[in-house]
């Protein structure tokens, strides 16, 4: 019977010892990825304040400014951007992004724009209006993708489809910390800033500066929606290599238990002949 129990728990060893090789090099692997998600996050923000600073400038320095991106209107019906992952073994990432969505969606008038295969899957088990599909691989979404969404998102917009244009994404703020955040995209809160008026009176826009600000708005969108993208995917590295981490750590625990089991199974079996070979030489 001990060495049953010796050969079992030389089997679980062995198969920890497997686990732990995976999830080590799965840590690894997100690690690198995290590093170049990271240099992805420092590089696009630049393209975005650009485009930020421009719009101020140009509603700030017109005269009774009306854009239809500006109009607020009563909600009847709301587009949600949702950004998870393509994949599990990350944590909590998905699962709380998804259950800041649902709670949001529930019960609302609303159709998504899922962004990752958890997400879409999501949504579908849920009967939810998926606006499209095309984005679903989250991993393979670039820039030019965000740039033909929100050109695809807006035109929804203006044509009177949904009223508000919400993301819903997963900010990055440290490697151990990663927190579901919201983002209203449209219409777009704009506050005058009455220092910074005619910082730019000089620039001339052609045709005019409101034709521009609208040819913008899409553009600027693109950012955001880029910007985001690029966020939730440093996340769910971060979160992923800290679960990996984790489980390679418990992988190590479970091997250290595992082996003290099977010495002292060892030991009881070696007593146990010894015991034996006695009995059998006192009689």
């Amino acid at each position: 019977m001990a060495g049953v129990s010796m050969k079992d728990i030389k089997l679980r060893i062995k198969s920890m010892e497997s686990t732990k090789q995976i999830t080590k090099a799965m840590e690894m692997v997100a690690a690198s990825k995290l590093r170049r998600a990271q240099a992805r996050i420092q590089n696009s923000r630049p393209y975005f304040e650009i485009l930020y600073d421009t719009l101020n400038t140009i509603a700030n320095n017109t005269e009774d400014f009306a854009s239809p991106y500006l109009e607020a209107r009563p909600v009847r019906k709301t587009c949600y951007i949702v950004i998870a992952g393509d994949r599990g073994l990350a944590g909590g990432y998905n699962g709380n992004v998804l259950k800041l969505a649902w709670e949001k969606i529930e019960g609302t008038s609303a159709c998504v724009v899922p962004i990752g295969k958890k997400c879409l899957e999501f949504f579908q088990r849920r009967g939810t209006e998926i606006l499209t599909d095309v984005y679903a691989e989250a991993s393979e979404l670039h820039v030019g993708d965000c740039f033909t969404a929100s050109k695809m998102i807006s035109r929804g917009f203006l044509n009177g489809e949904y009223d508000r244009v919400e993301i819903i994404y997963t900010r990055f703020i440290s490697m151990l910390s990663q927190t579901p955040d919201q983002l209203r995209l449209l219409p777009l809160e704009y506050t005058p800033q009455p220092g910074d008026t005619q910082t730019d009176a000089l620039t001339l826009y052609e045709p005019d500066s409101l034709t521009v600000f609208d040819t913008i708005i899409p553009e600027y969108l693109g950012g955001v929606l880029y910007g985001a993208v690029c966020e939730s995917v440093t996340s769910e590295q971060g979160a992923r290599r800290t679960a990996m981490d984790a489980a390679t750590k418990n992988a190590e625990e479970m091997i250290g238990s595992l082996s003290l089991k099977y010495n002292r199974a060892r030991q009881g079996a070696i007593t146990q002949e010894i015991t034996e070979i006695v009995a059998g030489a006192e009689t």
